[in-house]
């Protein structure tokens, strides 16, 4: 008669809580992945956004609710497919991307704070990463799902412990059995499966699931052998099944939604065997309670919703409010918020403690170890009491990426402390030799986090890898920090943008920065045939009209392009008809279509490359070509002065020595060289640069000491290396990987504060980093993220930076329609004060020193300097010294022996001062009384 048994949770409401309680400011991104988009913990929501291409997570507190701050994680430089928590460590998140890395981040307590690099990296290898599921009673355990295969990864150690291939298409979901015994898994071929990690690599079980191979789910359902799926018919309508594992021949039963396309999230809790079915794209919640007999599926609600779901995710069963009796709580993900729906049973005493609709839940004490688990152990997580009367349920802090805390009261790691066979002993060193010599399992996209230091040897280049543990920066690990480590990029407002740009180029060359500025205006290439380069002036910001604007018309596509940088009014563009025009700009700007150029530079036999401009001297203009030469032009003139050889390949980049005499090239031949050209046309030095065909970028730093050049490594990584001038054959002092974008890393470099600035075309992050000459060379600092890919990032001169808001460097950022300013300042305090300490004098590279023909004959020069400091301002070094205030008494009082008498007097004298004058008279002192015939007998 159990059968007929009503449920106790038949009549389970859902409630929407109010708007107060809504956590806004959500930007959801829209990712194609097999994910839920939002999970959580007892202390986090974590979700989808659209910041960084879809490279970062939302992460937002559950102790504050209605507007708040949304911090974003910047996990990947590629889409975040999927990420999970740990049932045990609330602060524990793992995230996998297209990138084909998955990565494990520890979350600080606070939430104030987010890490900038992960605790652990590893790569499974195969493709992009699909789905993540962290082991339900083991710490440490973690399933991943790429393309056809599900691989099982003991996260500490970045070990692989199986691999289960036996699948004809890619796997759309997993799911863990209880006590960690069997691994489901459903597939895009249609078929569920069931794996045992430890016993074989094949499926142990499997069975024909739903008729479409859209999105399908899997969860398991308690502690019993059976299984429940999600997907679509061959009608296309939404359908779940239940399975018992012993038999899967067929489902013990199906219910039939409807025919919705968005695919269904199924959310069990295991505890009241309530499923909650959320649909992407539905504003409908459908609740069912599953049981163990016919019909398997009991309809219990549905829920409508004010929005259409992005994702669905189910609060653990500790963070629950059990006085009112809430049995599950659902963070429902729309566009704009993420919605906290409750599901309580209604009972008449609502503020008590109901044991029957609580039974003991698992708790945050892992069963057992990693060790433990893959020998053969099945054991479930010890449960806990609900029951706020019971005391508080233990915390646990999990060992794959220890808390500061944890590691200085343990001084034994995990590894060290566990018996191991030599066999394994042996492979667990060999497992340590490969991630030290490959940055690949140890690598993050949005924070470097591998240092390959090189030194020279007779035998050639020797370089090791430099790990960072944990969320622990360089700074952190080699003790030295930057005064810029917390800049702030800031886009200014919008009154100073330029929008309504149309029709850009998007397509120029990887070696073109996509626009070039000066102190006056900026030049952008179009679309349109003919190579039309637009003209902005920057005095005159605002919508710019529909009608076609005025351009400079080259005649054929544009390759690269430059403004003198002593003559705001000239331009140099470099076409791919293998010349270079020279354009004038009138003064106030193009009012006009102009076709003819002022000269035209002729000598390359194939398509120019780049071109850059002398630094010192006026008219001298450098280019290099796919004719394997780079020459040196002068513009007075209009002709070839110089003629540099010895390059095997196409030329990458070129850049002028700040003293204008030297010239630094890279090229595909992977070299990089340096040459003196007015002496030689060889190169006086060269080294290894970087490898392959992606592109490759250099530039000056350090006054000269060192070429920084990005590049990407044999692992298509995008990196940054160091070289030192005098010993390129020794190869890079240091190179740091950053992440694996396709587009070629860009660099500013600032001379009077050294820091660099790194962006790629089609990026939304630029990269900041002071360069220093000694170890680590790089001191990485705060990022600037962009809402949006930007087509060009081109930087200002330091005079347009508003100085006493300690801005130190200021860029125009192009995207597809618009030019926005973007600032990027040091937070002080005492702005009143010129911080002299951020702006030394400068130099006034807008003048030149020389004429083209004085450096010619050999003549050298310099930039004169002058000082930032704005009038009527005191310099920060100059200010006077705050007197500090002690707020204790020194040591030695309380150190000082007094006797047991000074001890209770002053005792009675602090507790007189807290009461008033014990010897002021009471206040019935002064009362005169009565006599004594008055009282009554």
């Amino acid at each position: 008669m159990n059968r007929f048994k009503a449920s106790k949770f038949k009549n389970t409401t859902p409630k929407i809580s109010k708007k107060e309680a809504w956590i806004n400011n959500v930007k959801a991104g829209s990712p194609a992945s097999c994910g839920n988009h939002i999970k959580a913990s007892c202390a986090f929501a974590v979700f989808n956004s659209d910041q960084a291409g879809g490279g970062a997570l939302g992460v937002a507190s559950l102790k504050s609710s209605g507007k708040q701050e949304i911090s974003h994680l910047q996990c990947h430089a590629a889409l975040v497919t999927d990420f999970d928590f740990s049932p045990f460590d609330d602060f524990l998140l793992a995230t996998s991307s297209s990138d084909e890395t998955v990565k494990v981040w520890r979350l600080s307590e606070a939430g104030d704070h987010l890490p900038s690099s992960p605790g652990v990296t590893f790569c499974p290898g195969g493709g992009r990463v699909e789905t993540l599921l962290f082991h339900p009673s083991s710490d440490g355990v973690l399933a991943a799902a790429v393309n056809k295969s599900a691989s099982i990864w003991d996260v500490a150690q970045s070990r692989l412990l199986a691999d289960l291939d036996d699948h004809d298409d890619q796997i759309q979901c997993l799911a863990w059995k209880r006590d960690g015994s069997l691994l489901a898994t459903s597939c895009k071929d249609k078929k569920l499966r069931l794996f045992d990690p430890r016993a074989q690599l094949t499926a142990v079980q499997n069975a024909q699931s739903h008729q479409n191979n859209k999105d399908s789910r899997v969860v398991w359902i308690g502690d019993s052998d059976n299984i429940l799926s999600t997907g679509f018919n061959q009608m296309r309508e939404r359908e779940v099944k239940v399975w018992d594992t012993r038999k899967m021949g067929s489902s013990l039963g199906s219910v039939s939604l409807d025919s919705s396309a968005g695919t269904l999230i199924p959310l069990f809790d295991n505890d009241s065997n309530l499923l909650v079915l959320a649909g992407k794209g539905d504003s409908v919640l459908h609740c069912f309670e599953v049981t163990a007999v016919q019909p398997f599926l009991s309809q219990v609600n549905q829920c409508l919703t004010e929005s259409a779901t992005r994702g669905a995710a189910m609060l653990p069963k500790l963070a629950l409010d059990v006085m009112s009796c809430e049995v599950v709580r659902v963070l429902q993900l729309t566009d704009g918020f993420v919605v906290p729906i409750s599901y309580n049973v209604p009972r008449k005493s609502g503020q008590e403690f109901h044991a029957d609709l609580y039974p003991d839940t698992p708790g945050h004490i892992p069963s057992m170890r990693v060790e433990d688990w893959w020998t053969g152990e099945n054991k479930q997580v010890e449960r806990v009491s609900l029951d706020p009367a019971k005391g508080c349920i233990k915390s646990f802090t999990s060992s794959v990426i220890p808390t500061q805390e944890t590691r200085s009261s343990q001084p034994e790691t995990r590894s060290q402390s566990m018996k191991m066979e030599p066999a394994e002993d042996k492979e667990r060193e060999k497992i340590s030799s490969s991630r030290s010599s490959s940055s690949s399992s140890l690598t993050s996209p949005t924070t470097p986090s591998s240092l390959v230091q090189s030194t020279s040897t007779t035998s050639g280049l020797s370089s090791g890898f430099v790990t960072s543990p944990s969320q622990r920066s360089f700074q952190s690990i080699l003790g030295s920090s930057s005064k810029f480590r917390h800049n702030q990029g800031l886009v200014l407002h919008r009154d100073s943008h330029i929008t309504n740009l149309k029709g850009l180029n998007l397509t120029t060359p990887g070696e073109c920065d996509g626009l070039c500025v000066n102190r006056e205006r900026v030049a952008v290439p179009l679309a349109s045939s003919g190579g039309q380069i637009a003209i902005l002036e920057l005095s005159k910001p605002g919508r710019l009209p529909d009608t076609a604007i005025p351009t400079i018309q080259n005649g054929v596509a544009v390759a690269d392009f430059s403004w003198d940088p002593f003559n705001a009014h000239r331009l140099a563009v470099a076409g791919e008809d293998a010349k270079i025009r020279v354009w004038i700009v009138p003064k106030g700007g193009l009012t006009e279509t102009i076709s003819e150029a002022s000269c035209v530079l002729q000598g390359h036999t194939e398509k120019i490359y780049s071109i850059k401009f002398h630094p010192l001297a006026d008219g001298i203009l450098a280019s290099s070509s796919y004719d394997l030469t780079v020459r040196i032009w002068d513009i007075g003139t209009g002709r070839e002065v110089k003629l540099l050889r010895g390059h095997k390949e196409q030329i990458f980049s070129l850049a002028w020595s700040p003293d204008g005499r030297h010239l630094a090239t890279v090229s595909k031949d992977g070299k990089v060289r340096i040459f003196d050209p007015r002496k030689s046309a060889e190169a006086i030095e060269e080294g290894p640069g970087p490898v392959g065909p992606r592109g490759a970028r250099v530039v000056w730093v350090c006054a000269a000491k060192y070429l920084l050049v990005s590049g990407f490594d044999s692992r298509s990584e995008r990196q940054i290396s160091l070289y030192q001038v005098g010993a390129l054959s020794s190869g890079p002092l240091v190179a740091l990987s950053i992440d694996t974008s396709p587009s070629t890393l860009i660099p500013f470099y600032d001379e009077d504060t050294s820091v660099v600035f790194l962006t790629g075309k089609g990026d939304t992050r630029t990269y900041v980093y002071e360069v220093i000459g000694e170890t680590p060379y790089f001191l990485e600092c705060s990022s600037f993220s962009s809402s949006d890919p930007h087509k060009g990032f081109a930087f200002l001169p330091k005079i347009e930076c508003n100085i006493q808001e300690v801005e130190f460097a200021k860029a125009l950022r192009l995207s597809q329609n618009s030019i926005e300013p973007v600032v990027f300042k040091v937070p002080r305090v005492k702005k009143e004060f010129f911080q002299d300490d951020i702006f030394p004098e400068t130099s006034v590279w807008w003048q030149a020193c020389l004429s083209g023909s004085a450096w010619l004959a050999g003549s050298n020069g310099d930039h004169r300097k002058m000082s930032l400091q704005p009038k009527n301002t005191t310099p920060v070094s100059q200010a006077p010294k705050e007197i500090p205030v002690r707020k204790y008494a020194p040591s030695s009082v309380y150190l000082e022996e007094k006797s047991d008498e000074q001890k209770k007097e002053e005792l009675l004298s602090a507790m007189v001062g807290k009461l008033g004058n014990r010897d002021d008279p009471l206040p019935q002192d002064s009362f005169e009384g009565v006599d004594d015939d008055e009282w009554d007998d």
